[in-house]
């Protein structure tokens, strides 16, 4: 990241130096740090590490920009876009029509959907109409809440959750019966921490796509698609795809 040292000068000078030189060379960029394996913390580096990481990474070195990278929970990263206070956010954002009014979204870069997590020893569920009176997990703020509330008959036993981990945990711990979210996320978790003790059950429900997102009329939508569309034709989007969820699914 561009660093950029100021000699002494007038205070409004030196403030009104700073701001050009920041909005010219660095994009406040915003994740959410508990999206595993899309962003989460490296615990040993201190450095913010994942899928959506190194495609950010890539796309801000194609399409000419330098950023700052900062995080916040997910239900705070559509307003700050919206406040201008980010102006980019990259946190395996699903692309709706509601979300569209408010900001701008890059062309997909992620094809994904929501499923359905139990623990290993629950043979009683098997898809969404067996959540029916249960208590099922889900995450504060996402499309997978919504989901829920509007297909399930009783959504009473729904719970929202401000982390992916808190709601891993409270199903664990049998404090739930099931969790109810983004595909990636909860078959990454059981295939790794949650290994021999949950699984997913059922189908893909409402398929799913991720886009960057970007403050309404954002000069830089243009150069992030064709970042993204550069990486696809080269093969470097393959790469990244493959050594976070193995080969890339045949297209339709």
């Amino acid at each position: 990241m561009k660093t950029n040292w100021i000699k002494p000068l007038g205070i409004a000078a030196a403030l009104s130096l700073t701001t050009t030189l920041a909005s010219a060379d660095t994009l406040k960029v915003v994740t959410d740090p508990s999206f595993v394996p899309f962003e989460m913390m490296d615990q040993e580096t201190g450095e913010m590490v994942g899928f959506d990481m190194e495609i950010i990474k890539e796309v801000a070195d194609r399409a000419g920009f330098d950023y700052d990278l900062q995080t916040m929970d997910f239900n705070g990263i559509i307003p700050a876009l919206q406040t201008g206070n980010v102006d980019i956010a990259i946190a395996g954002i699903t692309i709706t029509e509601e979300r569209g009014k408010i900001v701008d979204f890059s062309d997909p870069y992620y094809d994904s959907g929501l499923r359905i997590l139990v623990r290993a020893d629950n043979d009683s569920v098997d898809g969404l109409e067996d959540l029916e009176g249960l208590k099922v997990g889900t995450k504060i703020g996402s499309t997978s809440y919504d989901f829920l509330a509007r297909e399930l008959d009783d959504a009473g036993g729904v719970t929202p959750y401000p982390g992916s981990s808190d709601m891993y945990m409270a199903l664990m711990s049998r404090a739930i019966d099931a969790v109810f979210y983004d595909a990636p996320n909860v078959g990454y978790f059981a295939q790794t921490k949650g290994k021999g003790q949950v699984k997913t059950v059922g189908p893909l429900y409402e398929g799913q796509q991720y886009g960057i997102a970007l403050k309404k009329g954002s000069e830089w939508v243009d150069k992030v698609n064709e970042a993204l569309a550069s990486m696809k034709d080269d093969g470097t989007y393959n790469e990244i795809y493959k050594k976070w969820f193995g080969e890339l699914p045949d297209s339709e």
